[in-house]
């Protein structure tokens, strides 16, 4: 058999019932020190604002904190939804990380609120619009990039704001600098749920992370979108051909009666969500088994032991020519969240 794509893992923090908020953030950081030792490529965290269930609104804050306690993963926003933020700090708070630790980490972009109406009102978010949203990602590339040494010397204003001086307009420059954060060039990606990510992706030349965790039926269309119309002449290109990675959602146990099990705690937050309720994740009850078959489940949800999983993987790796593969697994206890994502890596790289 060839070798196998990478596999990543996606994390969005999530709190178990019982078990408090302060403990998610903890076994957030937990995985992705295992996901380091056991060989996944990158862990992305994805934001989330005003969620009972995830805890991973300040992406950047968590994200600093792995890379204390890792050394070679790379780490990344899957995503940073930008119209939530101006490009300038996104280029300020990832070449902060990227100064501090190293060239290892990504930024995935997203378009969508990762929230609700009122919540997105209140992070005073911006345009979504795909044009706005491509200018921003633009913006944000431009920060990102060197600056020529000694090009421009006059104040910014911060130093001047520092100590109290106020400067004459003259002394000021005219360009807004990211500092720390130029030069960084750090990787940027596409994220997307439906064909208006893979434009954006396909028309600035980045990478393209599709998020078939959730949207599976869009998946073979974004992709048609994206390798269609993929331009690596744009002056925004970040790889030479088009690069996708999908994503999964798993629960790998020894067993399928246990994986089957487990995966009643995803299962019932789904349903809650449906009812327009939340909460942390519940306890698994086996009262609750939702037959594999019934169309409540994701195409894309693989529940079972390694072996099962891994060969699963591979047909949909196969069927859609994916370069990568990210993975977020969802369990009440913590470590038999990270023994899914431990099970299924031992086995992939078996």
């Amino acid at each position: 058999m060839s070798q196998r794509v990478p596999l990543s893992v996606l994390d969005l923090a999530p709190a178990s019932e019982g078990l408090g908020r302060r403990a998610a953030l903890d076994d957030a950081l937990s995985l992705a020190v295992l996901a380091e030792g056991v060989g996944y490529r990158r862990y992305w965290m994805a934001e989330h604002h005003g969620s009972q269930t995830f805890m991973s609104s300040a992406t950047s804050l968590l994200l600093g904190r792995a890379a204390e306690h890792t050394s070679t993963i790379r780490l990344g926003a899957g995503g940073v939804m930008l119209p939530n933020h101006s490009p300038l700090m996104v280029a300020e708070y990832y070449g902060t990380l990227a100064t501090i630790y190293g060239s290892r980490f990504d930024l995935g972009l997203g378009r969508a609120p990762g929230t609700d109406p009122v919540t997105a009102t209140a992070l005073r978010r911006g345009s979504a619009q795909i044009s706005d949203f491509a200018a921003d990602v633009a913006s944000l590339l431009t920060y990102l990039a060197p600056t020529e040494v000694n090009s421009d010397n006059r104040l910014s204003g911060a130093e001047a704001a520092a100590l109290g001086i106020q400067p004459s307009p003259a002394q000021l420059h005219a360009r807004v600098r990211a500092i720390p954060g130029e030069g960084t060039r750090i990787p940027l990606w596409m994220l997307g749920s439906s064909t208006g990510g893979a434009q954006v992706a396909a028309t600035l030349g980045l990478p393209y992370s599709f998020a078939s965790h959730f949207a599976p039926k869009y998946l073979a269309q974004a992709l048609h979108v994206y390798r269609t119309h993929f331009d690596a002449t744009a002056p925004t290109a970040q790889v030479s051909e088009p690069y996708v990675m999908a994503g999964i959602n798993m629960l790998v146990a020894p067993t399928q009666s246990e994986a089957d099990e487990l995966f009643t705690s995803y299962q019932m937050m789904k349903a809650r969500l449906r009812r327009g309720s939340a909460g942390p994740l519940m306890r698994p009850q086996k009262t609750h088994l939702i037959d594999r078959g019934n169309s409540v489940l994701d195409p894309t949800a693989y529940v079972g032991p390694p072996e099962r999983i891994v060969d699963e993987i591979d047909v949909f790796v196969d069927t859609y020519d994916l370069d990568e593969v990210i993975v977020t697994s969802y369990a009440w206890d913590p470590a038999l969240r990270r023994r899914s994502y431990q099970l299924l890596a031992e086995a992939w790289h078996a």
